[in-house]
């Protein structure tokens, strides 16, 4: 039987984020504590620019931001968002999305995999993403609970189980 397999990544779901980024658009346009403050939101080539009159205004616009994505199952290790900068009399915040796992953080995972995974597992790092093999599908469910349970600071999916 020939080995079984599935990748771990770090990828995140553009047309969530972009579904996430219009609902939050609509509800600083709508909500009273919104008003007359400049709040906005929007795409900036690969980054998401939030902007408003105050610091603290920005602020709750990117906590309205963060809501939309939890709803949308968009994992909040997946951004990563600016301090607020002045410029003139607007305060901005950029944030931008993390997509894929580094060469350090894969090593890290199969350092976890193979010091407290079962001894049958292979792991391999291919570019920004890791595949796990073995013959034993239990095996790979093992590993999948595993690396699930274990808290890392980058969003974690798996894909291409077989």
């Amino acid at each position: 039987m020939a080995d079984s397999s599935f990748d771990i990544v770090s990828k995140v779901d553009k047309m969530e984020v972009d579904n996430a980024l219009n609902q939050t658009q609509r509800e600083l346009a709508t909500r009273f504590d919104f008003k007359n403050t400049g709040a906005k939101i929007e795409w900036s080539g690969e980054k998401i620019a939030m902007e408003a009159e105050s610091e603290d205004r920005v602020k709750a616009a990117l906590d309205v931001f963060k809501e939309k994505l939890i709803k949308r199952s968009v994992s909040l290790k997946s951004i990563d968002a600016g301090e607020p900068q002045q410029s003139g009399k607007i305060y901005k915040i950029s944030a931008e999305l993390k997509q894929g796992i580094t060469q350090e953080n894969a090593k890290k995972v199969a350092k976890l995999i193979r010091d407290d995974g079962p001894k049958s597992i292979k792991s391999q790092i291919q570019g920004d993403e890791l595949r796990v093999s073995s013959k034993s599908r239990d095996d790979l469910q093992e590993v999948i609970a595993l690396v699930k349970g274990h808290d890392w600071d980058f969003a974690v999916q798996f894909d291409n189980y077989r």
